[in-house]
């Protein structure tokens, strides 16, 4: 075998092995220790729509001035997201204080994100399923109007 040709083999399998391999991004979410229900649940979709597309998230408790004695409050908003989450997540730092921020950083349960993709692929061939017999049933004709 030739060098050329040896080189465009390595090429295209290392081109190959480049193309299958996933990029994990790391998006952040920030969070207030006083923050209001509201917005704590459209954070929380936020963090759910970033772990269903296969990232990670860094989620940061900023504290400003008296909130430092209470770190305590960010903890338990930390906790709380993690708890609702359940087995979608899985904590890859646990909580840590830097300076006035607290930091924790979380990523997806592939497993989980699997199990969920293909109970959707099965729901949606039942549902093909369940239309195809009624898209082959031929319209009746319309009647002729008397007029």
């Amino acid at each position: 075998m030739d060098y050329g040709k040896y080189r465009y083999e390595r090429d295209v399998k290392q081109k190959e092995a480049r193309r299958k391999q996933s990029r994990t991004g790391l998006k952040e979410i920030k969070f207030r220790p006083k923050i209001d229900p509201h917005d704590y649940a459209t954070k929380k979709g936020h963090v759910t729509r970033f772990l269903s597309a296969g990232n990670k998230v860094k989620i940061t408790i900023m504290f400003r001035g008296r909130e430092m004695a209470h770190t305590d409050l960010g903890r338990k908003i930390l906790d709380r997201l993690v708890a609702d989450l359940g087995e979608l997540v899985i904590v890859e730092s646990m909580p840590k204080q830097e300076g006035r921020n607290m930091i924790m950083v979380i990523g997806p349960n592939k497993r989980y994100l699997d199990e969920v993709a293909k109970q959707r692929a099965r729901a949606e061939r039942e549902e093909a399923k369940a239309a195809a017999p009624l898209e082959s049933v031929p319209e009746p004709a319309p009647a002729a109007e008397e007029g």
